[in-house]
């Protein structure tokens, strides 16, 4: 790696050695450091830049490569690409508050706004397609949740298991999975702050009016409760134009292209 970005190649922790090599590279991509087009220093250049093996920076550009952040041709080069043209929702699951990390600009913003999109709609095709037994389920955990206290930590919980029987009611595979990586992933649910969801959270006559429209199969409706339920965890300020890449520390220089490519061991 370059003498510019030196600073980078802070302590690495107790995290196996090639995930933190990974977090470290991938950030570089993300904000810009490492522009596409950019080749990838060297294996042995990387490997004294942190202080780690040559086997873990193999590891950690394997999976530069399997995230689709960078080409890997014959004899070890690399080229990072656009991520933004190559990339998947996984990389977008494991950016914020892993491993140093650098949060892309706007995406807790945009993972709300995906979920509003997700669950209006698996409303509406759950309240079309949705078994008996399920919509009594969904109207039952509603009246439940109406039950609960304000504490928001329970409430979310309550929230996720609502929305999970609504989602796997739609019979949407694609929007099952994309309901477990928000979720799992921790881009809205866990990263978004609670209070930011309160409006959302505490409004337990809205859960209920929404299960009653899945109940009677309403579907436009129940797609129109859900999307305005929803919504209201969008924050409003992030709607703005985001940069397409930010430096990870103020002051800090773009990279220059290496010389050389990763290197085959």
């Amino acid at each position: 790696m370059t003498s510019s970005r030196a600073g980078d190649a802070r302590a690495l922790r107790r995290e196996p050695l090639s995930d933190q090599v990974f977090a470290r590279l991938r950030d570089l991509i993300l904000t810009g450091a490492i522009a596409p087009g950019d080749a990838l220093p060297a294996e042995r250049e990387l490997a004294l830049e942190y202080g780690v093996n040559r086997h873990a920076v193999r590891e950690a550009v394997k999976r530069l490569q399997q995230s689709r952040l960078i080409e890997v041709f014959h004899g070890g080069r690399t080229r990072a690409l656009d991520w933004r043209r190559t990339a998947g929702l996984d990389l977008v699951v494991d950016v914020p508050g892993t491993l140093d990390a650098v949060s892309v600009p706007g995406v807790v913003h945009d993972a709300l706004e995906m979920r509003a999109c997700v669950g209006a709609d698996a409303a509406r095709l759950c309240a079309l397609r949705g078994g008996d037994e399920v919509r009594a389920q969904i109207v039952a955990l509603a009246d439940e949740y109406g039950s609960r206290g304000p504490d928001l930590t329970d409430l979310n919980e309550a929230d996720i298991d609502w929305w999970r029987l609504i989602v796997e009611g739609c019979g949407n595979l694609a929007y099952l999975l994309a309901f477990n990586s928000l979720v799992d992933g921790a881009i809205a649910m866990g990263e978004a702050p609670l209070d930011l969801r309160s409006a959302e959270l505490l409004d337990a006559e809205a859960h209920r009016d929404l299960a009653a429209r899945i109940l009677r199969r309403d579907a436009p409706a129940a797609e129109r409760l859900a999307r305005d339920l929803l919504t209201r965890s969008v924050p409003v300020e992030a709607e703005a134009e985001v940069p397409q890449a930010e430096v990870p520390r103020a002051g800090a220089p773009r990279a220059e292209p290496a010389r050389q490519g990763t290197e085959k061991s």
